[in-house]
C-alpha cells in the first residue's frame, strides 16, 4: 500500500505539470486569438475611419464643386449685366454723338439760312450795271468775305447752271418750258441759288427746266 501510494505521487505531479502546461498552452493561444481580434478590431476600425474620411472628402469636394459651379454662374451673370451695361452706354454715347452733331448741324443751318438774304441782296447788286467802280469793288469784297464765313461753316452752292441735270433732291422748278433743241429735265436757267452743309440741303436751288 505504502508503495503504491508513493508510485501514485509522481504520476500527480506529471499530470498538474501536464495540466499547468496545457493551461499555459490555452492562456497563449487566448492571448493570440485575444491579440488577433484586438487587431483585426483596429483594422476594421481604420476601415470605417477611412471610408468616412473618403466619405468626408467626397462630401467637401462635391460641396467645392456645387460651390464652385455656383460661383461660376455668378460671375456669368455679372458678365452678362457689365456686357448689357458696356453696350447700352456705348449706344447712349453714340445717340448722344449724334444728337449733338444734329443739333450743331441744325444751328449752323439755322445762322446761314439768315445769312442767305444778304447774299441774295449782294448777288443782285453785283449783276446791276454801275458807273461806280469802287462801289462795285466794295460789293465784291464783302461777297467774298461772306463766301469764305459760309465756307468756313461747311456750306457749299448747289449746282444749278444752265445745262445742268434737273435733280429734284436738289433743285425747285418752278418753271417748264418746251425746248426741242435742249434734253429732257435740263435746267434752262436759275432764278435763286441753293446751297448745302455737307449733305443736308438748305434751301433748294429754284430753277426753270426744259421739257
Amino acid at each position: 500500500m505504502n508503495n503504491d501510494k508513493c508510485s501514485a505521487a509522481p504520476m500527480d505531479d506529471a499530470a498538474q505539470e501536464k495540466t499547468e502546461s496545457t493551461s499555459a498552452s490555452e492562456l497563449e493561444t487566448t492571448e493570440c486569438d485575444a491579440a488577433k481580434n484586438e487587431k483585426a478590431g483596429k483594422s476594421e476600425k481604420a476601415k470605417k475611419k477611412k471610408s468616412k474620411d473618403d466619405a468626408d472628402h467626397s462630401s467637401v469636394a462635391e460641396a467645392m464643386t456645387k460651390e464652385a459651379y455656383n460661383l461660376a454662374c455668378e460671375l456669368k451673370d455679372e458678365k452678362d449685366k457689365y456686357l448689357r451695361l458696356a453696350a447700352e452706354y456705348d449706344n447712349y454715347r453714340k445717340r448722344s454723338q449724334k444728337e449733338r452733331e444734329n443739333i450743331y448741324a441744325d444751328v449752323r443751318s439755322d445762322t446761314v439760312l439768315k445769312f442767305l438774304p444778304v447774299y441774295d441782296n449782294l448777288e443782285s447788286a453785283l449783276k446791276q450795271e454801275s458807273v461806280d467802280e469802287a462801289y462795285r469793288k466794295g460789293v465784291e469784297m464783302t461777297m467774298n468775305q461772306l463766301k469764305d464765313v459760309m465756307a468756313k461753316l461747311g456750306v457749299t452752292e448747289i449746282e444749278a447752271a444752265s445745262g445742268a441735270v434737273f435733280d429734284p433732291q436738289l433743285h425747285d422748278a418752278v418753271m417748264h418750258i418746251e425746248d426741242s433743241s435742249l434734253g429732257e429735265g435740263v435746267i434752262v436757267e436759275e432764278f435763286q441759288k441753293g446751297f448745302k452743309l455737307g449733305d443736308k440741303v438748305i434751301r433748294f436751288s429754284v430753277v426753270k427746266v426744259a421739257n
